[in-house]
């Protein structure tokens, strides 16, 4: 009964086309990059991200096994300006010359964005980004989410242009939901235009623009280094002046900085997901959205 399991198991999985091993491989950098690569990419790929979804790209240290996955892979989808540079050295390590740069499944999904921050090579006071490339934290505008989608779009068509109508076709749909859900999400946060705010790390200056937040200040000052007693009461007292009734943070986040400066201004705290998965319900790109509105209007007080 054993054997015969194995051999009809076995049949299946030679003629079913749609399995993992007989999709297109992609590797991406982070859980949102996946995400967007899925949502163009759908059955005809198999994504995986190499950064886990609560830790910033920046501070990560390959392993082993993100060397074999570049080996298998037929595309590499990485977030660019500066953030995810580790990369190079796992590419150069896989000795693929078609998903390094200038080959035909090698996607910098920064391509064609309209970078904030952009600084040349100095980092400015109360940064907390050493990247002369500009904030790399760009996905956290919806509406980045066409350009890099088309970016993705382009690269699979590429690579696999027999397939290029059904890509073009997920995409479509894909941002008909989201631009759907993007007009639901500013009419919920338009009650919070210009409301001051804190936040922990500087991750959030394209979410704001675009919805129309006012971050006035961040706690860290410089990745990894403990904000100074003398830069904390400078937060206070600017939360104090502006009015500033939430602070925000990312789960990853240090807790002890932000509770101590909420309770001395009498404000509110929210966790916020600044990836696909580092929260829970924000399993794909349009989740981490509406996890993130549904957070922050509760944290003002609003349904």
């Amino acid at each position: 009964m054993v054997l015969r399991f194995a051999l009809v198991a076995a049949c299946f999985t030679l003629a079913s086309p749609g399995l993992a091993q007989d999709r297109i491989q992609v590797v991406t950098t982070t859980t949102d990059l996946r995400s967007l690569t899925e949502a163009v990419g759908g059955d005809r790929i198999a994504a995986v991200s190499l950064v886990p979804a609560n830790m910033d790209a920046e501070d990560y240290q390959p392993r082993p096994q993100d060397a074999l996955r570049l080996k298998n892979a037929r595309l590499l989808v990485r977030v660019g300006l500066d953030y995810d540079l580790w990369a190079d050295r796992l590419l150069a390590q896989s000795g693929k010359p078609e998903i390094s740069r200038g080959g035909p499944g090698y996607v910098d999904a920064s391509f064609a964005i309209a970078v904030l921050e952009l600084r040349g090579m100095s980092v400015g006071p109360s940064d907390g980004h050493a990247h002369g490339s500009g904030n790399p934290h760009y996905w956290l505008d919806p509406k980045n989410a066409e350009i890099v989608t088309g970016t993705i779009l382009e690269a699979l068509a590429r690579i696999d242009p027999e397939n290029g109508a059904r890509y073009e076709a997920n995409r479509l749909a894909f941002l008909v939901r989201l631009r759907a859900k993007l007009a639901e999400w500013e009419s919920k946060l338009a009650p919070l235009k210009a409301m001051p705010m804190i936040a922990f790390h500087n991750s959030w200056p394209y979410f704001a623009r675009r919805f129309r937040l006012d971050f006035v200040g961040f706690i860290e000052t410089k990745p990894g280094v403990p904000p100074s007693p003398a830069h904390l009461a400078g937060i206070i007292r600017t939360m104090q002046a502006r009015g500033a009734r939430i602070v925000v943070r990312e789960p990853q986040e240090p807790e002890r900085d932000v509770a101590f400066v909420a309770r001395k201004a009498g404000a509110s705290t929210v966790t916020l997901a600044a990836s696909v998965d580092a929260l829970p319900n924000t399993g794909d790109y349009i989740a981490l959205f509406e996890a993130n509105v549904a957070a922050l209007t509760a944290a003002a007080g609003m349904r």
